[in-house]
């Protein structure tokens, strides 16, 4: 198998990240706590680190418009749409994988 540069990623991985959030977005039905539960991140979790990529990078972005980026609507507004309230099932995976 030939090795790729790993000097030129930084195309891929952008595009790798785009499509995981066409991914995301194209699963609205998949909850924050059901990523969190099974992989241990979410959509807040990537708008954290979005966030925190942007100030490494010099640039000044807020929570909610990092949020804005991850969910590509205001998350209020996507919470108001798609969000589904938690299981106690899934509440006490929740607790159990703090």
């Amino acid at each position: 198998m030939d090795h790729i540069d790993t000097g030129n990623t930084t195309d891929m991985d952008a595009a790798v990240f785009r499509r995981l959030l066409q991914h995301l977005d194209s699963r609205k039905d998949v909850q924050n706590i059901e990523l969190m539960n099974l992989a241990g991140f979410c959509r807040n979790c990537l708008a954290k680190w979005y966030m925190a990529a942007a100030e490494d990078q010099g640039q000044s972005l807020s929570y909610d418009q990092a949020r804005e980026i991850i969910y590509g609507m205001p998350y209020d507004e996507w919470k108001a749409k798609h969000q589904t309230p938690a299981t106690p099932e899934q509440l006490t995976e929740f607790q159990r994988n703090l």
